[in-house]
């Protein structure tokens, strides 16, 4: 790839419930994109940027379960607000590909699947936090809620932060927020099965991302 051609970097989002393997594919991912030429960022939601990182462990914090749905997202899009400022617009700015745990999507999942809050609220706050900024690629890993809690709780050992601690019908919820918005925008997001085997996975979203970095070459 001829970073020179590309005068902004691109964004690219990994989404899913707990326990859907993100944090395997974000390693792999950059690893990826370096091989391929491109400058790479890693970063994560809610977090990405030292004050972000501190609205992080209010809203994750176990102790903070009953937190009023509004505040929660106002703290994401607080959050939000400084990751963009901080970490994610400088980086696309000077050509740096952005790879993200997490975005906007999962405001739209959590609280909106999840807690019930209108998506209408969302989406003004999108507008206002976010401009025009919206991911180039969002890759969904996809699996049911109780093989992606049985995960997730296995590999803390037990313990669970605040959302963690949901029940299966949060995430259940969650899930199908996430697949109505990938059916809905099938040029921005690709589904991919994070129920198969690990290698199978990253062979999934290696194909995915490829394909997509031939695609900005080739517009370049």
């Amino acid at each position: 790839m001829n970073s020179n051609s590309v005068t902004r970097g691109r964004f690219i989002t990994l989404e899913g419930i707990e326990g859907a393997g993100k944090s395997t594919q974000i390693a792999n991912l950059a690893a990826l994109l370096q091989e391929l030429g491109c400058r790479v960022v890693t970063t994560r939601e809610p977090g990405g940027s030292p004050i972000a990182e501190r609205m992080r462990s209010v809203l994750l914090d176990a102790q903070n379960r009953g937190m009023n749905e509004t505040a929660e997202l106002l703290l994401m899009f607080a959050a939000r607000a400084e990751h963009l400022e901080k970490t994610i617009r400088p980086a696309l700015e000077v050509g740096t590909w952005v790879i993200c745990d997490r975005f906007t999507d999962a405001t739209y999942a959590y609280q909106g699947g999840g807690r019930g809050v209108n998506p209408g609220r969302i989406a003004t706050l999108e507008t206002l936090v976010q401009g025009d900024l919206r991911p180039d690629l969002t890759l969904v890993l996809d699996l049911p809620p109780e093989m992606g809690l049985a995960r997730a709780r296995a590999r803390n050992g037990g313990e669970t932060d605040r959302f963690e601690a949901e029940d299966l019908a949060f995430f259940a919820a969650a899930r199908a927020v996430y697949l109505a918005r990938a059916k809905a925008a099938p040029e921005r997001y690709r589904v991919v099965d994070a129920a198969a085997h690990l290698d199978e996975v990253t062979r999934q979203v290696r194909s995915l991302v490829e394909s997509f970095v031939r695609h900005w070459d080739s517009e370049a």
